[in-house]
């Protein structure tokens, strides 16, 4: 399968790129560089890709793609969700609950399609491009849908990498440590954004604000299984009588490893390289998306998406801002 092993290739160059200073000042993990050369790729050579490698690039881009978010679950254990409390629990639900709703009626003011709107909601609300790549796998939209979508995230995410920091150093937040913490966890998008982010601000708010946004992570599952639920009852190709719930079984499986990896104590000797193996196959998954994404389909797509991004964007911002003071003026931050 040619295809296959060029975006093996691809994604060998963007985890190699990502290596690099400028990159990592960046904080430009190896998923966004790999989209960023399958972008390139499709725009330039792309044209002379012969038809029969394209089977290799779909089966990145569906199939590679679940087995990386699978694995993306032995990132987590249930102690750090214990570690800071239902407070974060809770905000995470209210944030990803209320940035999702909000995503949708600014979507249909907007007169967005569904799908765009749903996956850009998406990557704001819970883990950035690794959620936009779980609800293409669920809605099974198109790929230049859910490469725009992770370019908002992209722009975002990197904006509030270095925005907040700078914002926090100059007392425009008004939050302690921990409260930067969780604020941070529960409103900036990539993880990568949130490791850059709050490493910048110090050792005791990024220890908060990693352990928040991976329980972000968690509730990837339940959200996609009402994608799963809401794709399937708005089908029109299917009688009312034989609609059924469709679970993703990779989202069941990656709560499958999260508990796993509980249970099981995982030592890093363990974990460390599926990390690695993730990482590669998110990678690839993403760089396969690239190849399939052409300037012609982000003109099909238009201004709406970012207009749509940056509106989650401010809500993450200042209505995230209000929850983390709401819950510490209501006494249920430590």
């Amino acid at each position: 399968m040619p295809g296959l092993l060029l975006i093996v290739l691809f994604a060998a160059v963007a985890t190699a790129l990502s290596t690099l200073p400028f990159f990592q000042h960046l904080s430009l993990s190896p998923l966004v560089v790999g989209i960023l050369i399958g972008i390139v790729f499709a725009n330039t050579l792309g044209h002379y890709l012969p038809e029969e490698w394209r089977s290799g690039l779909k089966f990145c881009s569906k199939r590679i793609l679940r087995i990386g978010i699978i694995f993306f679950g032995f990132r987590l254990t249930l102690a750090d969700v214990a570690q800071v409390g239902l407070s974060a629990v809770a905000l995470d639900i209210f944030i990803v609950c209320s940035t999702i709703g909000l995503g949708l009626l600014v979507g249909k003011w907007l007169n967005m399609d569904k799908e765009t709107t749903l996956l850009t909601s998406s990557g704001s609300a819970i883990c950035g491009a690794a959620a936009v790549l779980g609800a293409e796998a669920t809605l099974k939209s198109e790929a230049y849908k859910t490469a725009v979508a992770v370019s908002t995230v992209v722009l975002f995410g990197t904006l509030s990498m270095f925005l907040y920091p700078v914002l926090y150093r100059n007392g425009f937040f008004p939050l302690s440590t921990h409260e930067m913490g969780l604020y941070t966890g529960s409103t900036v998008h990539e993880v990568a954004h949130v490791v850059g982010a709050s490493n910048a601000m110090g050792k005791e708010v990024a220890e908060v604000a990693v352990i928040v946004k991976m329980i972000r992570v968690i509730l990837l599952v339940p959200v996609l299984l009402v994608f799963s639920w809401s794709a399937r009852s708005r089908s029109e190709s299917v009688a009312a009588d034989q609609r059924r719930l469709v679970v993703p079984w990779f989202a069941l499986l990656f709560l499958l490893a999260i508990a796993l990896n509980t249970l099981l104590s995982l030592s890093p000797a363990v974990t460390e390289p599926i990390k690695t193996v993730d990482n590669f196959a998110l990678t690839m998954a993403m760089t396969a998306l690239g190849c399939e994404t052409t300037i012609d389909k982000f003109r099909q797509a238009g201004w709406r998406p970012f207009v749509l991004a940056l509106v989650l964007y401010l809500w993450l911002v200042f209505g995230g801002l209000l929850a983390v003071k709401a819950l510490s003026w209501g006494g249920l931050i430590a």
